[in-house]
């Protein structure tokens, strides 16, 4: 099989052209859905239309997608690829994405899975030591060297590789869904400990010292800096920076921190998104600020803070958010509904108990949770390394 030696740019119709530049005041309830880079997972796929975004708006034409088109990231997860199948509903792209329409002599599931290799994200990362994430823009991309074959042998590779990583990605689905499972197993048996000796209730409002949501206005976005939480960073019920992270400016940060500033053992509670999901910040979690999908609750000393993250994780408090939501007008759950949630009445010293009976039965389950994690990377390492080989000549195809 002989390869060529060629750019990006070269196999497409253009050299990249960048999606609709947007702010958050722009979304609205209808119109066009607004592919973002967050809404591109970790295989290349369209997320759920559930936490999606729409835009009301006329679009150029350079903003219209068709089927074979790709979107590259250009901030937070950068080199991730979304290759366009039928759009389901009429769809356009945010400016943090580029799009690459391939050319008739190419294969664009070829081209996307070129984009998915090692070769081409070590070209994107060693791209961008040398200049600044920032900069990484569609000129970049379009000069990456890449290697490719004639169109029958893109078409070839690329038979080859839909059907393997549709294996791998079929595995990867029941690794999630067993995560899935013990999450909901961990939810239940912590209720358990929680809900059965709750003799009363009393409103969660009168023991924190503040509840607040994040800015409202959020700063311009940057590819580096102060990490912006989102529902995402705790729709696990931990904190954590994800690689769909964005962020904002130092200056920004200092701005925003004058009126709300997270300090550990503070409790993120999502109101939109994954709306329920919560999260206590840890001791050595990095320096960041709150995006308005977030609502921090303070505790006052009469609650632990580990322990109202696990009532929060209760169907009891799942109910009374969950039929706010319905009746409310806006998307969303909003804080006097918050201030309004019931949890059990008891003292502080009983909720380190319950805290400490309830962590003794997750600690296995943790354990399970770490191995399955450590089987969908070591899936994800052999996705790439089998793509990497198929489409580079490393194996014959």
């Amino acid at each position: 099989m002989r390869f060529t030696q060629t750019r990006l740019k070269h196999l497409c119709v253009d050299s990249g052209q960048y999606g609709l530049n947007v702010s958050a005041l722009d979304y609205s309830a209808g119109g066009y859905r607004l592919i973002r880079t967050s809404d591109i997972d970790e295989n290349g796929r369209l997320r759920s239309r559930d936490g999606g975004v729409f835009v009301d708006v006329q679009l150029d034409k350079r903003h219209e997608m068709n089927a074979g088109d790709l979107l590259l990231s250009r901030s937070g997860t950068i080199g991730r690829t979304l290759l366009l199948d039928k759009l389901e509903e009429p769809s356009t792209y945010a400016g943090y994405l580029v799009r690459f329409r391939p050319r008739p002599s190419t294969d664009p599931r070829f081209l996307a899975y070129v984009a998915a290799s090692k070769e081409f994200q070590a070209a994107i990362e060693a791209d961008a030591v040398t200049s600044t994430l920032q900069n990484f823009n569609a000129e970049r991309y379009a000069n990456i060297r890449i290697l490719a074959p004639s169109l029958d042998e893109q078409r070839r590779i690329a038979d080859f590789l839909d059907a393997e990583t549709a294996r791998i990605d079929a595995l990867d689905d029941l690794a999630r869904k067993s995560a899935d499972l013990l999450a909901e197993r961990r939810r239940v048996l912590s209720e358990r400990v929680i809900v059965g000796s709750s003799a009363s209730n009393r409103k969660l409002f009168h023991s924190l010292q503040m509840l607040r949501d994040g800015t409202h206005q959020p700063p311009p976005r940057t590819a580096t800096g102060v990490p912006l939480l989102t529902a995402r960073n705790v729709s696990s019920g931990v904190l954590r920076l994800t690689e769909q992270d964005t962020f904002v400016s130092h200056e920004d940060a200092e701005v925003l921190e004058k009126s709300l500033r997270p300090y550990a053992g503070d409790v993120l509670l999502s109101v939109k998104g994954t709306v329920g999901a919560a999260a206590i910040i840890p001791a050595d979690f990095p320096r960041a600020v709150l995006d308005r999908n977030l609502a921090l609750l303070r505790p006052q000393p009469i609650l632990n803070s580990e322990w109202l993250v696990w009532v929060l994780r209760t169907r009891s408090l799942q109910d009374q958010m969950r039929i706010s939501i319905a009746a409310a007008a806006q998307p969303g759950l909003p804080l006097g509904t918050i201030r309004e949630l019931k949890i059990p009445n008891i003292g502080i010293t009983e909720q380190k108990e319950q805290l400490k009976e309830i962590l003794a039965i997750d600690q296995p389950l943790i354990d399970l949770e770490s191995k399955i994690r450590r089987q969908r990377n070591v899936l994800a390492e052999r996705r790439q390394a089998l793509i990497t080989a198929a489409v580079t000549g490393g194996i014959t195809v």
